[in-house]
């Protein structure tokens, strides 16, 4: 588990609102790919499927997919949620995916995020986050906590 609050409110000073999820999921995706390198891993899997919220349109998962070397799996990318629920029901992952957590997605959420992201925008947009984005990378990587899970 990784601290991103800090990044998060970062990016919520920074940037503007209608990118926030897809420069969070941009930062994201820097984070587990470098666990998934140190951990010799050949890529990352997600849940994501495509239409379901604003950052899983084709041109969000594209610009998510950008900052990657890793490729990027989605086994349940064309699931509509049903199929989701009843899957995470199949695997045990269900009662945990229901936890009432407040979590980034709905505490930093744009009242109109975008869903057609153009990259170039979204450069210009992080580069706001210059001075201080490596720091505060640096220290969400080296305060991990892992949690077992059986």
């Amino acid at each position: 588990m990784v601290n991103f609050t800090d990044i998060q409110l970062y990016i919520y000073d920074q940037c503007p609102h209608d990118e926030l999820t897809i420069i969070m999921r941009r930062y994201m995706m820097r984070i587990a790919e470098h666990f998934a390198k140190e951990s010799r891993c050949l890529g990352l899997i997600t849940g994501e499927s495509i239409g379901q919220v604003a950052s899983q349109t084709l041109q969000s998962l594209a610009a998510t997919n950008e900052v990657c070397t890793l490729p990027v799996y989605r086994p349940v990318i064309g699931f509509d949620k049903q199929e989701i629920v009843e899957r995470s029901w199949e695997i045990g992952t269900y009662e945990t995916s229901i936890q009432p957590f407040e979590d980034c997605c709905t505490i930093f959420v744009a009242k109109h995020p975008v869903t057609k992201p153009n990259l170039n925008v979204i450069h210009r947009s992080e580069t706001k986050l210059e001075e201080k984005i490596d720091e505060l990378m640096k220290t969400a990587l080296e305060t991990v906590e892992i949690i077992e899970v059986e």
